[in-house]
């Protein structure tokens, strides 16, 4: 990690190119796909809106490379589980 405004770069566009697969998923798969499409819509936001916090504000007590290191490894597990939860639909 150079700094945090990679971090936070980085963060935005993963979470900008998740969003956008989401939408042309529900556009383009069945109708009755909306609501999961909505929530999974929502909780793409949270995380984004969770990990940017996260970034700005480091927990006090740990090393901040133990803390980053920990941060992106939670951020791509989720991730990961939205991007299936997406191919799923």
């Amino acid at each position: 990690m150079a700094n945090k405004r990679t971090l936070k770069r980085a963060i935005n566009g993963i979470c900008e190119d998740m969003f956008v697969e989401c939408v042309a998923a529900s556009l383009y798969g069945a109708e009755k796909q909306a609501e999961n499409a909505e929530a999974l819509l929502s909780t793409i936001l949270t995380i984004q809106r969770n990990y940017i916090n996260r970034v700005s504000h480091p927990e006090p007590g740990m090393k901040a490379k133990d803390y980053y290191k920990d941060l992106c490894e939670k951020f791509a597990k989720q991730v990961n589980e939205v991007i299936d939860q997406i191919n799923n639909m």
